[in-house]
């Protein structure tokens, strides 16, 4: 039950990440997502976008905290740590 919970957590994480990614995109440039991609690639600010479209899941953690579904919280940590990690990974041996 306890795994259910968190995974659900890192789904929300997850799709909490994608959905702040596309948000900033959209919000603040001027071209479509994947010219925008694209470019931010080009420009070594990839990282960058992934780590604005993580802060969407302080809203995620903070509403599962507030409901008392530490599990779910838990999993959403999870997710924020994972992107960390890919941030990381791309900021060092892709760029």
């Amino acid at each position: 039950m306890i795994k259910k919970e968190i995974a659900i957590g890192f789904a929300v994480g997850v799709i909490a990440n994608i959905f702040g990614s596309l948000l900033y995109i959209l919000l603040f440039f001027g071209l479509g997502i994947v010219e925008t991609l694209k470019e931010a690639h080009k420009a070594g600010h990839f990282g960058s976008i992934l780590a604005l479209g993580a802060l969407l899941n302080l809203f995620a953690f903070f509403g599962f905290l507030k409901i008392k579904r530490d599990h779910r919280a838990k999993g959403v940590l999870l997710a924020t740590i994972c992107t960390a990690i890919i941030i990381l990974i791309y900021k060092v041996f892709l760029v």
